[in-house]
């Protein structure tokens, strides 16, 4: 393991600097749903939104702020719901509007938002948007990024404007036979770019998100932002090839890795975009009052450029951009110290008047249980919860469930499918995407049907919600216990003093003046180590364990003696000190 020098014991004054009001989305609960997995009321096999409204009362009672749905819009599903053929349809597998509208109304009723993906890059081909540019329609001839391409000099065919790659592989670039131009792809070939320095588009897009604002929705989750822009061509006579990235670890020259995106990603044009869109539900919010609307922007984009989606200084931007900082370098190897340094350097870095956020999982991820390890299930989800500001779990995760091997021969995943068989699997997104493990009944109570659109678990008979809640202890009942206690003073307002001891154990306190004092120990190591937590926080002489790990030789309620505080291997541990 790496070996560091102690990490200087730090206090970080969250509260002193923040607004403190009664904002729904303040310190919230998010919880992302991938709908095509969620439940299956039909039994088709596939996920729907009567399923997500028969679950929302679910969600509710383990105490989420809000839902955040992957994309529900119509789409052929190639990279199941982020190719949008209508921005302002129901994709039929999902259900209709009147469906929509049902979900809406009970979410109401049980006291939960609503927040819906926004994937405002890239339409599908099949798009009518697409169709009519495709056609020459003068309303929609810009309406995405065309280019002739360039003549080889030595062969003097025709080949693509540039060397940008797509994400999901080989050249963004993609030619019409209709148009007789390439359109660029920065994802799959159906998933043409839009064109941003078009007005039209940038209204467009704005008209989409009122029409859902006026739904009833909460706000959106902003969908792969750095990817929205790319160079003015208006600078150059033709697309200029990217540098090469001399990445030694990249597999080859048709993946994304081989060029550095300076042409592509994180112009600065992008930054306006989400602030736009900020102000555009804020006025939402101002002429038709209710709460808040909020939004939460994905970047995989360097640190500062994650800081700058909060605002400028002058103009506000993503009330929570996903702190992908943490996800990205945060693993099964990284050290206390490591936990330490990214958690501190996000604090420190927060612009005032704003709230930190952490996020370890999603639908792009191999499962939170499966790269951490299931012996640091609880751990995990003991730090993200108490950790101060907003938590985001990906479905399932509060369960422990872990990643299913879906075979070359099953996987879906477009990602995935660009590869093969030696080398998709790492690429494959499906292994957590696969369905939500409701019950010990046939297909996890996922669906009443044969079959389902992905494997389900070989696990769902030891792993699933209806077991954890029945079970006077399980990862289910951890969870819920950690977000009744995120509700007290001390960890909605709280300082956090935090430091690691060694390169397994990290401690930290919350606490608010005048209110309890909480102690958190993480053992990420694989030994017991016993430690003396009063040299560190005033505990006195007993410190009551709220909540640990399920593997935990402590039981919640215990009074433990916090000068020889025992952190077992692999287990978080909530302290508060007894006065």
């Amino acid at each position: 393991m790496q070996t560091h020098a102690v990490v200087a014991f730090l206090v970080l004054a969250l509260g002193t600097t923040q607004i403190h009001s009664t904002e729904w989305w303040e310190n919230g609960n998010y919880y992302q749903i991938y709908p095509r997995s969620f439940r299956d009321t039909n039994g088709d096999g596939v996920g729907d939104l009567n399923g997500v409204t028969e679950k929302l009362q679910y969600l509710k009672d383990i105490g989420f702020t809000a839902a955040w749905l992957s994309p529900i819009f119509k789409s052929p599903m190639v990279d199941f719901g982020y190719d949008i053929s209508d921005f302002y349809q129901i994709h039929p597998e999902y259900g209709t509007m009147e469906d929509f509208e049902r979900m809406i109304a009970r979410a109401k009723e049980v006291g939960i938002k609503i927040i819906l993906d926004f994937v405002p890059n890239h339409s599908s081909d099949k798009s009518e948007w697409f169709i009519n540019s495709v056609n020459g329609d003068p309303d929609y001839k810009d309406f995405y990024i065309w280019h002739d391409g360039k003549i080889n000099e030595e062969t003097g065919e025709r080949e693509p404007p540039s060397n940008w790659i797509s994400e999901f592989r080989y050249s963004a670039w993609e030619w019409n036979e209709v148009r007789e131009q390439y359109y660029l792809h920065q994802f799959a070939v159906q998933q043409p770019d839009l064109n941003y320095r078009n007005p039209a588009v940038v209204e467009e897009m704005k008209r989409v998100l009122r029409f859902w604002l006026a739904k009833g929705v909460a706000g959106f989750r902003i969908d792969a932002v750095p990817y929205m822009f790319e160079v003015d061509l208006d600078r150059y006579n033709q697309y200029p090839d990217e540098p090469l990235s001399n990445d030694t670890t990249c597999p080859g020259s048709d993946d994304h890795c081989w060029t550095q995106h300076i042409y592509t990603q994180d112009l600065p044009e992008t930054f306006d975009m989400i602030y736009q869109w900020r102000e555009l539900v804020d006025d939402f919010h101002e002429e038709h009052g209710g709460d808040s609307r909020v939004l939460l922007t994905e970047a995989y984009t360097s640190f500062e450029n994650m800081i700058k989606f909060y605002g400028d200084g002058v103009r506000n931007g993503s009330h929570v951009p996903f702190n992908f900082d943490f996800l990205s370098n945060i693993n099964n190897v990284s050290t206390a110290h490591d936990y330490a340094e990214h958690i501190q350097k996000w604090i420190n870095a927060m612009p005032a008047g704003v709230y930190a956020n952490w996020v370890l999982g999603n639908h792009d991820n191999k499962r939170v249980a499966s790269r951490f390890g299931v012996q640091r299930t609880d751990l995990i989800n003991i730090l993200l919860q108490t950790l101060p500001g907003h938590a985001v779990t990906y479905n399932g995760e509060e369960l422990g469930m872990t990643d299913v091997y879906i075979s070359w021969e099953d996987t879906v995943d477009p990602n995935a499918c660009n590869a093969d068989p030696d080398t998709y699997y790492d690429r494959s997104r499906d292994p957590a995407r696969t369905p939500y493990q409701w019950d010990a009944s046939e297909n996890a109570g996922f669906t009443s049907g044969d079959q389902t659109w992905l494997p389900v678990s070989d696990e769902y008979k030891q792993i699933n919600a209806l077991q954890q809640m029945r079970a006077p202890q399980s990862h289910l009942q951890i969870f819920k216990k950690l977000v009744r206690l995120r509700k007290e003073p001390s960890f909605r307002q709280g300082a956090i003093n935090i430091q690691a001891l060694d390169d397994d154990i990290l401690i930290y306190s919350r606490q608010k003046t005048g209110s309890e004092l909480y102690v958190i120990v993480i053992n990420l190591g694989g030994s017991d180590k016993t430690i003396d937590l009063t040299k560190y926080y005033s505990l006195g002489g007993q410190a009551e364990v709220i909540t640990t790990s399920l593997q935990s030789k402590y039981i919640d309620g215990e009074l433990v003696d916090p000068k020889a505080f025992v952190a077992n291997a692999h287990v978080g541990t909530v302290l508060v000190a007894i006065n």
